[in-house]
């Protein structure tokens, strides 16, 4: 059995999310076909619509522009989760020159974000982060379109990501779900930063512990993504329309959570756009 053979034969199996013991392994992953990025997207508010963007600065603490601003629930002292405020999906938020602009359904509200000087502390799925209250239109708004109250935060680069500052999934496992689904699981479900394309479904699982340059920039990539129940969502309505959660238990559970995909630390910053190269990086 050749390296390439072996590395194809181990990523299918759930249990295997590893760091390959040599090189002749990660080799085997940068095939003929080309790796390279094929989609980018972030949101500069947390749990509204991600948008494809043509390019991204890398900044040491993650991706600039991605996850600026969170909504909270006074009532609860959290930072609201997508999870449970699925119409989140519906909005879009764009963060550009200091102005941010919220679209939701009816009605689109803009300006310059000012701190009320206020600051909160607060539970983020268990971990606690302290945030500034932001004043200005976007608080009526969001509760008006959720139907409770909710306050406009700004969180410090990082506070509100589940995991590293950079995910990751790749075509080819993209493909592999989409063929136990029985139809297409858009990438756009996962909300990662970078779609890579690759043939190998899951061959992801064989960057854990090494780096990558992406373009200008460089990652580490550091494990693999815990998944819930959003990637049964429609990523532009928030609406169910998905038995991907489903399918990918099936094969690739670990424990008691279900993998897909990988995330990563920034350890070089640089701008990465679509249709740029990825390769080996310098080793950790």
């Amino acid at each position: 059995m050749t390296p390439d053979t072996d590395l194809r034969y181990r990523s299918r199996r759930a249990e295997q999310c590893r760091v390959p013991s040599d090189e002749e392994e990660v080799a085997g992953a940068w095939h003929s076909g080309g790796v390279h990025v094929t989609r980018i997207g972030f949101t500069s508010l947390k749990g509204a619509r991600h948008l494809d963007r043509p390019f991204v600065d890398l900044a040491w603490d993650g991706p600039v522009g991605d996850r600026v601003f969170c909504l909270v629930d006074p009532a609860r002292e959290r930072v609201l989760r997508t999870v449970e405020n699925p119409t989140l999906m519906a909005t879009r938020a764009r963060w550009d020159s200091g102005v941010l602009t919220v679209a939701l359904p009816g009605c689109q509200v803009e300006g310059e974000p000012a701190g009320t000087g206020e600051t909160r502390t607060l539970d983020y799925w268990g971990r606690r982060v302290t945030l500034e209250v932001i004043d200005g239109p976007w608080a009526a708004a969001f509760s008006q379109h959720l139907g409770y109250d909710v306050i406009l935060a700004r969180s410090p680069a990082g506070d509100v990501v589940y995991g590293a500052s950079v995910s990751l999934v790749t075509t080819g496992s993209l493909d592999e779900l989409s063929r136990r689904v029985g139809s297409t699981v858009l990438d756009s479900r996962f909300r990662a930063t970078f779609t890579v394309h690759t043939d190998t479904p899951h061959v992801e699982d064989a960057w854990i512990g090494r780096r990558l340059q992406l373009g200008e920039a460089e990652i580490e990539v550091r494990s693999a993504i815990p998944r819930c129940a959003v990637i049964d969502l429609d990523p532009d309505t928030g609406m169910r329309r998905s038995d991907a959660m489903r399918a990918l238990a099936a094969y690739r559970r670990q424990g008691n959570e279900v993998m897909f995909g990988v995330d990563a630390i920034v350890t070089k910053p640089g701008r990465v756009r679509v249709g740029h190269a990825v390769r080996p990086g310098a080793p950790g």
